[in-house]
C-alpha cells in the first residue's frame, strides 16, 4: 500500500506554489466539509448513506461553485493530495470501522466529482491523478446526482445575511481562512439559526461540527499537521 501511495504522489506535481498554499487549500476543503455537516443538522436534511460521504460531496461542490476555474483546480488538487497524505500517515492501519471512508477512496471520489463537473476541461487532470478511465466515464453522472442532491439545499439558503459568525484569533493562516470564508458565506447564504465558526487549540489535529453548540471548530493543530505533510506531497 505504501509503495502504491508513493507512486501516486509522483504522478502529478501539486499546483501549490508553497506549503502555505497547500495548507490553505486543505483548510478550505475541510471547512466546507464541516459546513456540509452543519447544513445537514440545521436544515434537518435526510442522508441516504454515510453522512461523512455527503459532507465530502458538499465540500467539492462548494469548491467548484465558489471559485474560478484556476482557483478551484488548485484547491481540488491540493485537497486530493491532502487525502493521500492522510493515507500515507495511516499506512496499512486503516480503521475500517470508522465513519469516514478510507482516505485513498476519498481521494478518488474527490477527483471524480471535480472532473465530473466539467469533463471537457478536467478529464486530463483526472487521468493525470491516476483516476482510471472506467471510473472517469461515470463521473459526469456522479456529479449530476451530487448536484441534484445539494443544489436545492444551497438554493434554499441563498441570500445575504449575518447568520454566521467567527470567534477566534485574528492572526494566523487558519484564522485568516475561516474569517474570510465566513464573510463569503454571509454574502451568499442565510441560515435559519446562527452558526458559529471557531479556531482554537483542541489537543489534536482535527476539525468538527458540534450539533449541541451549533458550531464548527477548526483546531490549530490541524494547520500544524498540514504544514508537516505539505513537503511530502512534493517528493
Amino acid at each position: 500500500m505504501r509503495f502504491v501511495l508513493s507512486a501516486l504522489l509522483c504522478l502529478a506535481t501539486p499546483v501549490a506554489a508553497d506549503d502555505a498554499d497547500f495548507v490553505r487549500s486543505n483548510l478550505t476543503a475541510i471547512l466546507y466539509h464541516e459546513f456540509g455537516h452543519a447544513l445537514i443538522d440545521i436544515l434537518g436534511l435526510p442522508v441516504f448513506g454515510q453522512e461523512e460521504d455527503a459532507a465530502d460531496v458538499a465540500s467539492i461542490l462548494l469548491i467548484d461553485a465558489l471559485y474560478e476555474e484556476a482557483g478551484a483546480t488548485d484547491i481540488a488538487i491540493d485537497a486530493a493530495f491532502g487525502f493521500l497524505a492522510e493515507a500515507e500517515a495511516v499506512g496499512d492501519e486503516i480503521a475500517w470501522w470508522d465513519v469516514h471512508g478510507p482516505d485513498l477512496q476519498r481521494y478518488y471520489n474527490l477527483v471524480c466529482l471535480f472532473a465530473g463537473a466539467d469533463l471537457e476541461s478536467r478529464s486530463d487532470i483526472a487521468l493525470e491523478l491516476d483516476l482510471p478511465q472506467e471510473r472517469l466515464d461515470s463521473c459526469g453522472e456522479e456529479f449530476d446526482i451530487a448536484y441534484d442532491s445539494w443544489g436545492p439545499v444551497l438554493d434554499e439558503i441563498s441570500g445575504a445575511g449575518q447568520s454566521m459568525t467567527y470567534v477566534g484569533p485574528k492572526a494566523g493562516l487558519s484564522a485568516e481562512v475561516v474569517s474570510e470564508e465566513v464573510a463569503v458565506f454571509n454574502d451568499l447564504f442565510h441560515l435559519p439559526e446562527p452558526l458559529e465558526f471557531r479556531v482554537e487549540p483542541c489537543g489534536e489535529a482535527n476539525a468538527y461540527y458540534d450539533p449541541e453548540a451549533v458550531s464548527i471548530t477548526l483546531c490549530t493543530e490541524f494547520e500544524d499537521w498540514l504544514f508537516e505533510q505539505a513537503p511530502l506531497t512534493r517528493m
